[in-house]
């Protein structure tokens, strides 16, 4: 959206939006010093801070500016805060220069007689105004109608594989449906138009919305509290254990600062830790992929006068139920530490079990995985730390929230509710759902994952499952032998899925040159079966590199994708047919996404790295 923004009104126009913001600053600043007020910061672009003459107060002028219902920034007994934007009219102006007790009639006469640019106002000092051309890229001059704009917006849509063309299966990132149904209620003013710290009594709607989904949350995950304060899910790792500590220290335990990790767990995990003050000990996981318990007792037994926590994701990273994982959670516990639940793979427990049933102190959420928001860059994280009972008076406090508990560990978000304009997505994810409904989706991801992996185990084999050969609701290819015999690496079939019109799985994770797969419930079984026709003819393909069909360097995978620039081309030297590489399954024919460029040259650049700044003299 910001860069749309800057697309639609390039430089200029984000220069003549600067200029009048600045303009209706310089209008508000003089009409108010003329009223007798004293303006207490001299340089300014859009803020002013505004100390109250005149014999009145603060609370004077915000009883004046709350009946325009207008907010203005509360400072102290004699101080008010007003910033302005490119939204303000020249009507709302004159209310708020009527506010300060200003003249009206003068802002024709003050406009004309402010600096018209910001680079010319007395306001920005000299040094601060920028000299050098920015947005100077064709794209920020070319699209400046509403005509140009949308087909330049469809251009781009075009090219990007979304859930309206093709199943997206990245395992442990659940692309899940986010419903229409879902997503309107965030443009609605009364949700996207609320100030994060608007009076809360203008904000009570708001305000129960968010305790009616930290009630649910709680429920779901049999926990007794909820903050929906942590804008991610590593965030969400941060702010639990740092309620961990904080109960600890107010136990006595403070010194407790290891924090056990499995190798097997998510890249945020350690890293939360060690934001969190803690030292990282890593578990071993057996070579199905559970926690190796004798590893895990081993250290909480040698650790057990300074363990802090253990990290556990449940189901597993490697897509299956930790059959352990009672016992593990009993471990920790009797060597006195708490267990952090990862919630990322919480799609698989919602109705058939929960962090708290299991045992669990504290888990998070990805409420753009399991609860719907749109995931990555459709929309902001947000990472909700559910607690039990013990841990509750240590979630994050924030200033802005009444009531905070006194022990509460400060803030981990800029705002009380953290990235709350979308938490309406959530809230009717779940009310429209049910705790039935909820259940019904956990199952069906389970089932569609297990039903997928019993087509291609004929094909493929699949790395990790229990022992009744089921994983939980994602699973992972094993690709590493192809490699020995065709040369063909998970990359590889991920640049050929494009052909088929599939956004290829998560790749090399969590174990290298693999592929990881999750359908999520929000699939068809004929889609399903579309995605392993794809998986399956591609394994075809790898078995005529191994027979000696296609050559090992110049064969249908390495090539991949095929965009149409490809296919078309006049030359075609390749040793397979235009059709293979463009339509090698019939349903190619009536439903077919181009890739828009083909590989140049993978994870190169990744792991040769070039400094492209300026050398460091240049600073001088």
């Amino acid at each position: 959206m910001a860069a749309m923004y800057a697309v639609y009104h390039g430089p200029k126009g984000i220069k003549a939006i600067a200029n009048r913001i600045h303009r209706f600053t310089q209008v508000l600043a003089a009409s108010a010093t003329a009223a007798g007020h004293v303006v207490e910061n001299t340089s300014f672009f859009d803020t002013l801070r505004i100390r109250i003459g005149g014999g009145l107060s603060a609370a004077d002028v915000h009883a004046c500016a709350e009946a325009s219902q207008i907010n203005l920034r509360r400072i102290d007994a004699q101080t008010v805060g007003v910033t302005l934007d490119e939204a303000i009219t020249r009507a709302e102006l004159a209310t708020l220069v009527g506010i300060f007790g200003g003249d009206v009639a003068a802002i024709d006469a003050l406009a004309a007689a402010a600096a018209p640019t910001t680079a010319e106002s007395a306001a920005v000092p000299a040094g601060l105004a920028r000299q050098s051309a920015f947005l100077t890229h064709p794209v920020f001059n070319s699209h400046h109608s509403e005509t140009e704009m949308v087909r330049y917006i469809t251009q781009l849509q075009n090219k990007d594989l979304g859930l309206i063309n093709a199943m997206i299966p990245l395992g442990s990132c659940t692309m899940k449906l986010n419903a229409t149904t879902e997503l309107i209620p965030i443009t609605w003013p009364e949700f996207s138009q609320m100030h994060p710290f608007a009076p809360r009594e203008q904000a009570e709607g708001y305000a129960h919305m968010v305790r009616d989904l930290e009630q649910d949350l709680a429920a779901i995950t049999g926990m007794d509290a909820t903050t929906v304060q942590p804008n991610s899910g590593a965030q969400g790792e941060y702010a639990g254990l740092r309620a961990i500590r904080a109960y600890q220290k107010s136990q006595g335990q403070g010194h407790r600062d290891v924090c056990l990790v499995p190798e097997s767990a998510h890249g945020t995990n350690p890293a939360s830790a060690v934001m969190a003050g803690l030292k990282v000990v890593i578990v071993k996981c057996d070579e199905r992929g559970n926690l190796d318990l004798a590893d895990l007792e081993a250290k909480a037994v040698k650790h057990a006068d300074n363990l802090s926590a253990v990290m556990i994701t449940y189901p597993s990273t490697f897509g299956v139920f930790e059959e352990g994982i009672l016992r593990a959670i009993e471990i920790v516990h009797g060597n006195g530490g708490q267990v952090y639940m990862d919630g990322a793979n919480m799609n698989a427990q919602v109705g058939l079990t929960s962090p708290g049933h299991i045992g669990a102190d504290v888990c998070h959420l990805n409420i753009h995985k399991t609860f719907a928001v749109p995931h990555g860059g459709g929309g902001p994280g947000v990472g909700p730390i559910c607690v039990k009972k013990h841990l509750a008076p240590f979630l994050p406090g924030h200033p802005e929230l009444p009531g905070a508990a006194q022990r509460a560990v400060g803030p981990v978000s800029a705002a009380p509710y953290g990235s709350a304009g979308v938490l309406p997505v959530t809230w009717s994810y779940i009310k429209l759902l049910g705790g039935r409904g909820m259940t019904e989706v956990s199952k069906t991801a389970i089932l569609n994952a297990n039903y997928m992996a019993s087509r291609l185990r004929e094909h493929y084999i699949v790395l990790y499952t229990n022992d009744k050969g089921m994983c939980a609701h994602e699973f992972i290819l094993d690709t590493r032998p192809f490699k020995k015999s065709a040369g063909v690496q998970a990359l590889d079939i991920a640049k050929r899925l494009q052909d088929y019109g599939f956004h290829p799985p998560t790749m090399s994770w969590p174990v290298p040159n693999t592929i990881m797969i999750e359908p999520t419930e929000s699939e068809s079984k004929d889609e399903m079966d579309r995605f392993c026709d794809a998986l399956i003819a591609i394994r075809q393909e790898i078995r005529e590199i191994e027979d000696g069909a296609q050559p090992l360097d110049n064969n249908i995978l390495v090539n991949a994708p095929h965009p149409i620039a490809v296919v078309s081309a006049e030359k075609w030297s390749r040793p397979y047919s235009r059709e293979r590489a463009a339509y090698p399954l019939p349903y190619l024919r009536e439903r077919k996404f181009w890739p828009s460029v083909s590989r140049i040259d993978d994870a190169y650049g990744d792991i040769n790295l070039m400094c492209s700044c300026p050398p460091l003299d240049t600073y001088e």
